[in-house]
């Protein structure tokens, strides 16, 4: 049975004050986590007694959700022997008779924080994670360094070593290339997502133990790519606000084939302590607003759009005006998300307006359904890209993913350019019901929604081509999904059964606006044609309306009339 987060939370409280206890001694036991309450002032003295001689190395590592805590081989730590974070680790490399490891760790905030640790061993023929290490401060460091932004996660982490036997120099790492150096180490980066729309603090202690040993990581992480040493070692993701992630990596040397992993790393790409935007409140105010009113017309075309034509050109419109309206000025301009939102929705009617009044004037039926069939094609791309499919090395190249992205996109206009009606109720119906799933996004988390905000990341990002999309597809994305499916069979199904004994689309309005306008100048008999013009009528009815307004004049002198 799956408990409750308070309880969870309850549980690891009592866990944690079980832990260090009042000396702040916290006695571990390899391969096992243990919850411990820190806090700035008094220092937890962390020890792992009676090592077995055949480990050679051993990893301890501590996580916190928000609050940075510090790890130290000293109780005085410096900057080559500690990390700081709220995930962190050391490396220990035992030496000969060594049975007894210890760490010191405390918080950088005067509340105390909860945290969780565990140390691991590895043997002599076991890679040694960050043991090529160059770029940072630890001398081996097998931590893995995370940034991110509202577009993408980036992660990096130092080469590995190969493993050795305790006493003995470790292998050179720049000696050579060849299959007896660390070149042959290969690194498999691994992806695992938290329960969605759950930020408790134990449902993520409880999920980072499953990725922080390897056999753990490969039965319960997807993994991402590969990584040869030829590569560089940082790895870019798609930013998920508000979804719990956690990366690792796991080193496999193939010649013994052993294994060892890096220190698992978290985000929320976004931030706890914020007021505005954190990651309870993701959704501004003016995204809520535009998506809700914009749900509201789609549910309507959705179900009503063929019969009232002039509506879904409004809707198909607005949509096409305003997406490219947006990336327009967020290209070349600086305003702020708000600004340039409102200003997309004002470019979007005036769009939807225009494209009634071209078909008022024109009557272009192939015009007019060309975009309507575009704007389902548009989304038809973008949901086969936000398949796996879409994280293929060969459409990390610009040039091949959009190539690629407008012919599948145009193929939609072009299947149905023999049965337009067909393809009208197609779009009124998924464009329709999706405009719901964004919405409701706007209130609750769904992966679906990147279907969409991905591809525009990637058009207004240089760099989100480098990025990874896979993205969380759990409880409530398969709710959403069957309403999405449902809302789009349904509207099809509706105009389709009402729409069959009705002419195809409507006739062409200004042809007979202006057939009426000459039957009436000719026909004598129509009663329509003694009708005065429009401009005289209102000049009339404005001249009545003023006499209402005026005093009456005096008649002057009155005489009996003269017989």
């Amino acid at each position: 049975m799956r408990l409750p987060s308070c309880v969870l939370l309850l549980l690891g409280l009592a866990e944690a004050l079980r832990g260090a206890g009042a000396s702040g001694l916290l006695e571990l036991s390899l391969g096992r986590f243990r919850n411990v309450l820190l806090n700035q002032t008094n220092p937890v003295e962390a020890v792992i007694r009676n090592i077995a001689s055949n480990v050679t190395v051993v990893i301890f590592q501590v996580h916190a959700q928000q609050n940075s805590v510090v790890i130290s081989f000293d109780k005085n730590p410096s900057a080559n022997s500690s990390g700081t974070g709220v995930d962190k680790g050391l490396i220990s490399i035992l030496r000969p008779q060594q049975s007894v490891c210890t760490w010191y760790l405390r918080s950088l905030d005067a509340n105390q924080v909860l945290s969780t640790a565990i140390s691991i061993p590895y043997m002599e023929k076991d890679p040694i994670p960050g043991g090529c290490n160059l770029e940072f401060d630890l001398e081996v460091d097998p931590n893995i360094y995370l940034d991110y932004t509202l577009v993408d996660t980036h992660i990096k982490f130092a080469p590995a070593n190969l493993g050795y036997a305790r006493g003995a120099n470790p292998p050179a790492c720049d000696s050579g290339t060849g299959q007896n150096s660390r070149w042959r180490l290969h690194y498999d980066v691994y992806q695992y997502f938290l329960p969605e729309n759950n930020l408790s603090e134990m449902v993520l202690m409880s999920h980072i133990r499953k990725m922080s040993e390897v056999q753990s990581i490969k039965a319960n992480g997807v993994k991402m790519l590969t990584l040869t040493t030829d590569d560089k070692t940082n790895v870019y993701f798609s930013s998920l606000p508000g979804q719990g992630v956690i990366y690792n990596v796991i080193v496999w040397d193939p010649l013994w084939n052993t294994s060892a992993a890096y220190i698992p790393v978290h985000t929320y790409a976004c931030s706890f302590v914020d007021l505005v935007d954190n990651c309870s409140s993701l959704s501004k105010l003016s995204t809520k607003i535009f998506f809700t009113v914009l749900a509201v017309l789609g549910l309507f075309t959705c179900f009503f759009g063929h019969r009232f034509w002039k509506t879904d050109l409004f809707f198909m419109g607005f949509i096409i005006t305003g997406f490219f309206f947006f990336v327009f000025i967020t290209r070349v301009t600086g305003l702020g998300y708000d600004v340039r939102l409102i200003l997309t929705a004002v470019a979007g009617i005036i769009g939807g307006l225009l494209l009634v009044a071209s078909w008022w004037r024109f009557g272009s039926v192939l015009l007019c359904m060309l975009l309507i069939g575009l704007v389902l094609g548009f989304l038809f791309s973008s949901v086969v890209f936000f398949t796996p499919l879409g994280d293929y090395r060969v459409f990390r190249d610009d040039v091949v993913f959009w190539v690629t992205f407008s012919s599948v996109a145009l193929m939609i206009p072009v299947l149905f350019v023999g049965c337009p009606r067909i393809l009208n109720l197609l779009a009124c119906g998924i464009v329709g019901s999706y405009s719901v799933v964004l919405a409701i996004a706007c209130y609750v988390y769904t992966s679906l929604a990147y279907i969409t905000v991905d591809l525009l990341r990637r058009i207004l990002n240089d760099y989100f081509s480098r990025a990874y999309t896979n993205v969380p597809f759990q409880t409530n994305d398969f709710i959403i999904l069957a309403v999405w499916i449902m809302l789009a069979l349904s509207g099809v199904t509706v105009q389709l059964r009402r729409e069959r004994s009705e002419v195809p689309f409507p006739p062409h309005p200004y042809l007979i606006w202006k057939r009426e306008r000459e039957r009436r100048s000719t026909n004598i008999l129509d009663p329509s044609h003694h009708i005065r013009p429009l401009r005289e009528r209102i000049h009339s009815k404005l001249l009545q309306i003023k006499e209402l307004f005026q005093k009456e004049q005096p008649a002057g002198e009155r005489t009996p009339l003269l017989l």
